[in-house]
């Protein structure tokens, strides 16, 4: 009786399985296959440690054992080991198949290990893997994450059209670059598009700056499209990005969207929800949106636990914080960091010692804490029990909380120790030192900062380079703090203000107004700060119809409300050019309340121009603001002396001596080797004071001898 077609292919079917088993087993009846499952079975129940003894006792392994440590190493997150284990196939002689070196690369793009890629690319092209859709997906994943986003497309143009998987895979890599020009090419080339590609670019977009209305220009066209239809992870950056730049009422339209789908109670939804309404000061809509969630998460009640104190509402805050059932290292240390921004240190110190766990975090707070309340010992102290740790947060802190206390040159050591240590630095590093440089007016140790810096990938970044810029201008280096200017990828308001103020301290009027033209040509609005830079630059440059014409533009174009800054910079200008009614008038009719500086500015043009009558009715004012007005006196003195009124300046020398004030010595300054000389009459504090004299006395007579 014949078996048929469909029994022959059964024979031959069971033939082959036979053969398989045959060969997994070796002649003493040991089973590969068996091993296999039962190292699968440990692996799955994280127990590694195991599978890793079951998989050293095998006498022989197939590439699928291999395969299955190297997948749990990963799937884990021991990278190093999972790579450990590629590496010993390789040598051991053992054939790498497309699970392995999938596994191996995304390995390498999660550690990340740019160079171990690459290494792995190498096999993976003299094996002739690079065709299969994971292996080239994973090639393209590994340069991806490393940033070389080059690479990446070099792999997309060459495989793209073999892989519908390479399209999703490069429209990420772009967004995670921020090269959203390049990630909108491959979106619109895409030929399917679903709802991750649509999420992807518009998450891109809500990330950038100015993004925002492009991301909601893509959303509405998502949705008129009818291609895919939003989700949660759509929702949830959008909803973000309009609270980022305070669009209120398209953000009320997107809850309303989110009601719509069915995804307010989504955890991620409703904390965005949360923070959206915080962050335009529209609290109350906040704990509404808190309020309708029956049982809110840790996260959701951390998260307005965050707005509530960055809204200054720190009883809210703690009340919130007093009634949960339960607590996270982060609800601490939101409690612990709100407790310091409102003076109560106190309880940020007793909160901190009552956790259970205390993260690096909780100890990089407290050392700020420690830092700004004057405890500078105690932040030292916690510093150097978490140091070992070598996280560059804890290392930032300190050398934060040592420049926020004016001990600049402890914090340039302690940047000395971290570069010796091999420690991270990152963008604060750099930020708060040069900073700490301009304060010293050590050129000398910012150029040294500067060749470290130009090492690292924050040469172009925005808030360093305004740093490094307002150093240069600071030390007197205007030209270096140009070429700082033009490294930055892309200057912010910040950055051009801050050259603007070089340009300003430095005497050079003409050039504060080009570049605040240049400013504006490129799109950057200017903020308050900027025109405080401009008009004390006209003042001083003694560019008067363009000071009063920046002073009323001001409001007028950007609608910036004049600062007491403002006024005191056009009552300087003002004074300078000789107009001290005028001046007076003005100070007397602004909307904001006079100080002792902006009377002071008047005082001092008095005494320029000799305005005795003005001087006095000023000096008056000066006096309900300073109870030892030392500076006052010595003003009206010399503007009496020089009026020959010398009754009045008897009177005055009088009341001086009665106030029995010392004026402050003046001193002059060198650096030398990195270290800042400060020298004054007759100082004997100096280490080297006794070589400094003689050699001064060998110079006078010197000096003398010449004469002679």
């Amino acid at each position: 009786m014949g078996w048929g077609v469909f029994g022959k292919l059964k024979i031959q079917k069971w033939g082959n399985l036979r053969r398989f088993c045959t060969r997994s087993c070796d002649y003493n009846g040991y089973d590969v296959f068996a091993r296999n499952i039962e190292i699968t079975r440990w692996v799955k129940s994280g127990n590694l440690m195991v599978a890793r003894k079951v998989f050293d006792e095998m006498p022989d392994r197939t590439v699928v054992s291999w395969n299955i440590m190297v997948s749990g190493y990963s799937r884990f997150g021991r990278f190093g080991d999972a790579l450990s284990m590629v590496s010993a196939m390789h040598v051991g002689g053992v054939k790498l198949n497309e699970t392995t070196f999938a596994s191996a690369l995304s390995a390498c793009a999660r550690l990340p290990s740019l160079c171990g890629g690459k290494q792995v690319h190498c096999v993976v092209v003299k094996s002739g893997s690079e065709d299969f859709r994971l292996v080239g997906s994973a090639l393209l994943y590994i340069y991806a994450s490393c940033f070389e986003i080059e690479d990446a497309r070099q792999v997309f143009d060459l495989f793209h059209e073999m892989n519908e998987l390479l399209w999703g895979l490069m429209l990420v890599g772009y967004v995670q670059c921020s090269l959203m020009d390049n990630a909108l090419d491959v979106f619109y080339s895409m030929p399917i598009r679903d709802v991750i590609a649509w999420t992807s670019v518009i998450s891109g977009y809500c990330k950038i700056d100015d993004g925002c209305g492009k991301a909601l220009q893509l959303f509405n066209t998502m949705r008129g499209s009818g291609e895919a239809k939003p989700n949660e992870f759509t929702l949830d950056p959008i909803i973000r990005a309009c609270a980022r730049v305070g669009l209120l009422h398209e953000g009320r339209a997107f809850h309303g969207l989110v009601m719509r789908y069915g995804y307010e109670f989504e955890h991620s939804i409703s904390a965005a929800l949360i923070g959206f309404y915080c962050d335009c000061d529209v609290i109350d809509d906040a704990k509404k949106v808190f309020d309708r969630l029956t049982s809110p998460s840790l996260n959701e009640t951390n998260v307005f636990i965050e707005k509530l104190i960055a809204a200054g509402r720190i009883v809210e805050a703690e009340l919130i914080f007093n009634g949960l059932p339960e607590r996270n290292t982060v609800s601490y240390n939101l409690m612990i960091k709100g407790y310091s921004l409102c003076g109560r240190s106190e309880d940020s110190e007793k909160l901190y010692l009552e956790m259970h766990h205390r993260t690096i975090l909780s100890s990089n707070i407290m050392i700020s804490v420690y830092s700004r309340t004057d405890q500078l010992e105690k932040a030292v102290d916690l510093f150097e029990k978490t140091k070992e740790e070598k996280n560059p947060v804890t290392w930032n802190s300190m050398i934060s909380g040592y420049i926020r206390n004016d001990q600049h040159e402890n914090a340039l050591k302690l940047y000395a120790v971290m570069h010796k240590n091999s420690i991270s630095k990152t963008r604060s590093t750099y930020s708060a030192l040069f900073h700490s440089c301009s304060c010293l007016g050590s050129i000398q140790l910012g150029q040294l900062l500067h060749a470290h810096l130009i090492k690292t990938p924050f040469v172009s970044n925005v808030y360093v380079g305004t740093a490094l810029v307002d150093m240069y201008s600071k030390c007197g280096n205007i030209s270096n703090a140009q070429k700082s200017f033009i490294s930055i990828s892309s200057p912010s308001v910040a950055a051009w203000t801050a050259l603007i103020h070089g340009y300003a301290h430095n005497g050079f009027g003409s050039e504060t107004i080009l570049c605040f033209k240049e400013m504006i040509n490129q799109g950057v609005h200017p903020n308050a700060a900027t025109f405080v830079a401009v008009l004390s630059a006209c003042a001083h440059a003694g560019f008067i119809n363009k000071g009063i014409e920046f002073f009323h533009i001001m409001k007028e174009n950007y609608g910036i409300a004049p600062s007491l800054e403002h006024f005191t910079c056009l009552v300087d200008l003002l004074g300078r050019s000789g107009r001290l009614r005028e001046a007076e008038e003005l100070i007397k009719e602004m909307p904001v309340e006079a100080d002792g500086i902006i009377w002071g500015a008047l005082l001092n043009a008095c005494w320029f121009w000799m305005d005795m009558d003005v001087g006095e009715r000023v000096a008056a004012k000066m006096l309900l603001f300073f109870p030892i007005p030392t500076s006052t006196y010595i003003i009206m003195s010399n503007i009496y002396a020089m009026l020959g009124k010398w009754e009045e300046k008897m009177k005055v020398r009088k009341l001086l001596r009665g106030l029995d004030v010392k004026k402050d010595p003046g001193c002059s300054w060198i650096e030398l080797n990195n270290s800042i000389n400060v020298f004054s009459v007759e100082d004997r504090t100096h280490p080297s004071c006794n070589s400094v004299y003689a050699m001064l006395e060998h110079l006078t007579e010197n000096l003398i001898s010449v004469r002679k």
